[in-house]
């Protein structure tokens, strides 16, 4: 592969961020659990064991929870529109 290749190539993944550092949680994690199902902080820290310890990070872990739910959300189809040709 010559250098031109290797620029165009696809970057690494963003890297993990640490959201609770006691049990290890990381932003990756938190995104992972809403898209298995996931739907609020309590069930987070059940399946993660986010904010289990001293629970400073739950405000962040909320958060974060928020956006990637905000992502899965299906845009409404609205009915009774012809669709144009």
């Amino acid at each position: 592969m010559n250098g031109r290749q290797a620029q165009s190539a696809p970057s690494a993944a963003k890297p993990a961020v640490y959201v609770c550092i006691c049990n290890g949680v990381t932003d990756r994690q938190i995104r992972e659990a809403a898209e298995a199902g996931c739907r609020s902080v309590s069930e987070l820290t059940m399946r993660t064991g986010c904010g289990a310890t001293c629970g400073s990070c739950l405000d962040m872990a909320g958060d974060l929870l928020q956006r990637a739910l905000s992502r899965e959300l299906p845009l409404p189809v609205l009915g009774g529109l012809a669709r144009a040709a």
